[in-house]
């Protein structure tokens, strides 16, 4: 017997059995129903006294029957694929008059049903046919279309495919417009929470989309919502995701990124209210820190990070996942797959714990090396992309091009440099602070850290240009003393050139500082002498070519 889903309770075997019967039933994939399976639905309902439901593929064959509302019949994931809507539709029975309700058209919606379609049942007869389908994503309609609403037999010979392949090449051309727009990254709504921060909230919103476009996606909406006390399971409320669906759909939007880290059970109860892909803040930056990672260090730093977020989020699925132990006397259901999981993925952090103290070992032996000779080191530090990489290319010899983006270095690239009055100095970059910085990537990359602890004297590369650039500064001096960091500061106030001069005043006013262009060498001399008379300060011993040339 297949099975039947939903409100089955207190059902006699031999309804039960004449309700499997319906999986043998096919219409014509043209048609919304047939005379005869309407008949059957109608007595069918009016004995049970229950409604029935049934879904269907886009053949005519029905994949599953339910007892109860539409709501109550889980709906598979559709095949996608070459479709933009699921490939099912629905079919249910009324008891009562009244047609489409507000949680029948919520299934349609949220689960992107070809079509939904009710029978009201009179007397175990079949009488009125209420018809739904999606409309098109435009900002100023309705999410569905109601047809009206007829005598079943009157939409007996009305063309269900061809209303459904209308739809469908309507979402495809909207959908290429969008891709020419925006281009062809992964589209996302944005959701930030304020909480009662005000500006604060907003400016993190802007910081979440410039986090999506790093990671190559398309931030195509941002949504900021009120909310001083989060909901436990769905974070923002189930009415604000049905919001967000919707929003989503118009938008033509696969995923929402939210600006807090997500509970496991947020996530999982999020993505399953909506049918979408959920992605957290920390993820977000997981995923660009795995975009970004090249050296072998980088690359066991990030995946460690990945692995610590993902141990506590693994989820199983009872005893069907278990299976059985090996050897003679075994009993009860072994080790779940769930317990498989988590112990490979704690091997595996225990394996990158031990690689990334091997990476430490080395890291030390070189400082060891650089102390002995007697070169002072300088640390670049700074808010990420506030323009660390181009400012060390312009104070070194060499170096790499800097990005316009966040986090485009995650290894500590050191390179020799010269000082007026000092003579030879190393400069090191490090990677970029961030508001709230996930826990899992401090402690995967205080290692790299560490080059920042050892250093005699700090840059600290503020970006003159950005608006909130006094909340970066001081987010960047809490993780330094976070991380125990006491070494000398010069403050270097970076991309100048694009600074309004009224900020740029008021920075200077506040916090002092060298205002510098790297791109185009303004102010690079000046910070060069700034950086000469710190060390001198702190003790460091002018060598003896120190009034050399210095390096351009």
């Amino acid at each position: 017997m297949e099975k039947i889903f939903g409100k089955t309770e207190g059902l006699k075997k031999s309804e039960l059995k004449r309700l499997s019967n319906l999986y043998r039933r096919r219409i014509p994939k043209e048609r919304v129903l047939t005379p005869e399976l309407a008949q059957v639905l109608a007595g069918l309902s009016q004995e049970v006294g229950r409604p029935i439901s049934l879904l269907l593929d886009r053949e005519g064959r029905v994949v599953r029957v339910g007892v109860g509302d539409a709501k109550d019949l889980p709906i598979p994931e559709g095949a996608r694929g070459e479709w933009r809507l699921s490939g099912f539709r629905l079919l249910h029975t009324h008891l009562a008059k009244g047609g489409l309700s507000r949680p029948d058209l919520s299934v349609l919606f949220l689960n992107r049903l070809d079509s939904l379609a009710a029978l009201e049942v009179e007397d175990g007869r079949p009488t009125t046919l209420h018809l739904a389908f999606l409309s098109p994503p435009k900002a100023l309609e309705e999410d569905w279309r109601l047809l009206p609403p007829k005598p079943y037999f009157q939409y007996l010979e009305f063309d269900h495919r061809a209303e459904v392949e209308a739809l469908e090449e309507e979402l495809a051309r909207q959908a290429r417009v969008r891709e020419l727009v925006d281009g062809s990254g992964e589209r996302a709504i944005l959701v930030g929470v304020d909480r009662g921060e005000g500006p604060e909230a907003e400016a993190y919103l802007a910081e979440l989309a410039e986090l999506t476009r790093t990671a190559g996606g398309v931030p195509v909406k941002k949504v900021l919502v009120f909310r001083p006390h989060l909901d436990p399971r769905y974070l923002v409320g189930l009415g604000k995701l049905e919001e967000l669906k919707s929003l989503a759909y118009h938008e033509n939007a696969s995923t929402l990124i939210f600006g807090l880290e997500l509970t496991p059970t947020q996530a999982r109860e999020i993505e399953k209210a909506t049918g979408l892909k959920v992605l957290d803040r920390t993820q977000l930056i997981l995923d660009i820190f795995a975009l970004h990672a090249k050296t072998p260090e980088a690359q066991t730093q990030v995946e460690l990070a990945q692995l610590r977020y993902l141990l506590p989020r693994l989820v199983g699925k009872g005893k069907e996942l278990s299976r059985l132990g090996g050897g003679i006397g075994t009993r009860g259901p072994g080790e779940t797959k769930l317990e498989v999981d988590r112990r490979r993925l704690q091997e595996r952090i225990a394996h990158l714990s031990h690689k990334l103290r091997e990476f430490t070992r080395r890291r030390e032996e070189a400082r060891r090396q650089r102390k002995r000779r007697g070169v002072p080191l300088i640390a670049v530090v700074g808010y990420t992309n506030a323009g660390k990489t181009t400012l060390l290319q312009a104070l070194a010899r060499g170096g790499e091009p800097g990005e316009d983006k966040f986090f485009a270095t995650l290894r500590p690239l050191t390179r020799r440099g010269f000082l007026p009055g000092v003579g030879e100095v190393l400069f090191t970059d490090t990677v970029g602070f961030i508001r709230q910085m996930p826990k899992e990537l401090l402690t995967a990359f205080r290692a790299t850290l560490e080059e920042v602890r050892e250093a005699d004297l700090l840059v600290h590369v503020l970006d003159a240009s950005e608006e909130g650039a006094m909340g970066r500064y001081r987010v960047v001096e809490e993780l330094l003393a976070e991380l125990g960091v006491e070494a000398p500061r010069v403050l270097a106030l970076s991309k100048v050139d694009r600074a309004a001069p009224y900020d740029l005043f008021y920075l200077r006013e506040k916090l002092g500082g060298v205002p510098v262009s790297a791109l185009k060498g303004t102010g690079v001399s000046e910070l060069r002498e700034a950086l000469a008379e710190a060390l001198l300060k702190v003790g460091v011993r002018p060598q003896p070519w120190a009034q050399a040339p210095q390096y351009t």
